[in-house]
């Protein structure tokens, strides 16, 4: 089958650090569904693994967290779909990856994909619909007010894939006033277009720009990007006992900042529960499914940003380009492979 994968961790300048491949086609575990990649979008975490994690001695490694395909053979323990099905789904970090034509995935972790959305509208959705909403409703319980704070949230980083999905959740599931962050008229205008009451630029002291919106201070804050730029900010604007969520991987973070007003800290991370084969790790299917319900009714829309074309090395390398510059606007997304 073809694929695309690196077997050294290279800049994404270098011609090697994404190349095509040919490999064996996989065969479906127990608890496994055997997909047709028909679509995938790229994110932030496939830039980090290509940097970070040499494949073995001789090995290839393949990236992608993100798919929409057709089910065309499964285990003898995958329940909940038929071969034919259409799925999307974010995959597995301990895995191979989805940019392949073929590809194995748990069952348990899989939606049924929205009907109204075509391929590349449905992939991408998984993994920053998974990560939104496991922020908002699972580690900030955005339904449990915060005593005396404004009813809003701030969401730092409202024009990536992540904030594109929890700027649309939280203003249709919560009552929450919602406050996104973004630096450039064209990204503005999208957090805004997606739902977002205020837009703050978050190129200026964060806690004057939400000062000035006179909503008082907010009890809940979601960063999904330069968290340790802003996180002195963010103590000084977040009500007392309010609650933070971030998402990035800040190489230091002064949590003593949160001390003086008791603010409780929550790392999102969508890929734990698939790593650590948790008890309830059949909740992100469920949760794909509740995503393709809102979309096909209308409550929830694709962030598709832009559309790169086929699944091949030299567009994943485009892509990969775009996301490390971070003036990514929404997804980006590939469809197909070379006939």
């Amino acid at each position: 089958m073809r694929a695309v994968g690196y077997r050294k961790s290279l800049p994404i300048t270098e011609a090697e650090a994404l190349v095509d491949l040919d490999l064996p086609q996989p065969e479906p575990g127990p608890r496994d569904l055997l997909v047709k990649v028909e679509a995938v979008s790229v994110n932030p975490v496939d830039t980090k693994v290509r940097l970070r994690a040499e494949p073995e001695a001789g090995g290839v490694k393949v990236l992608g967290w993100d798919a929409a395909g057709t089910v065309v053979a499964k285990g003898a323990e995958a329940e909940g779909f038929s071969v034919g099905d259409a799925v999307f789904y974010a995959g597995d970090l301990t895995r191979p990856g989805t940019n392949a034509e073929f590809h194995c995935v748990d069952a348990r972790i899989v939606g049924h994909k929205p009907t109204s959305l075509d391929w590349a509208q449905a992939a991408a959705l998984p993994l920053t619909a998974i990560t939104a909403w496991e922020a908002l409703f699972d580690r900030l319980d955005t339904k449990k007010p915060v005593p005396g704070a404004a009813p809003a949230i701030l969401i730092v980083g409202g024009a990536g894939g992540v904030g594109s999905v929890a700027i649309q959740l939280a203003r249709e599931l919560t009552d929450l006033t919602v406050i996104a962050t973004a630096s450039r008229p064209e990204t503005a205008a999208w957090c805004r277009d997606l739902g977002a009451h205020h837009v703050v630029d978050h190129a200026r002291p964060l806690a004057a720009e939400v000062a000035a919106l006179g909503l008082g201070a907010p009890g809940l804050v979601f960063s999904t990007t330069n968290t340790d730029a802003h996180l002195a900010e963010i103590a000084e604007l977040i009500a007392p006992q309010g609650r933070f969520a971030l998402i990035d991987d800040p190489a230091q973070l002064d949590v003593a900042l949160l001390k003086r007003k008791s603010l409780s800290l929550h790392w999102e991370f969508m890929f734990t529960r698939s790593m650590f084969g948790t008890s309830d790790i059949g909740a992100q299917g469920a949760l794909l499914d509740e995503v393709a319900r809102l979309v096909d009714a209308g409550r929830l829309r694709t962030t598709l940003g832009e559309h790169y074309g086929r699944i091949d090395a030299q567009n994943l390398r485009r892509a990969h380009a775009l996301i490390e510059s971070g003036r990514a606007k929404g997804k980006i997304v590939l469809e197909g492979f070379a006939s």
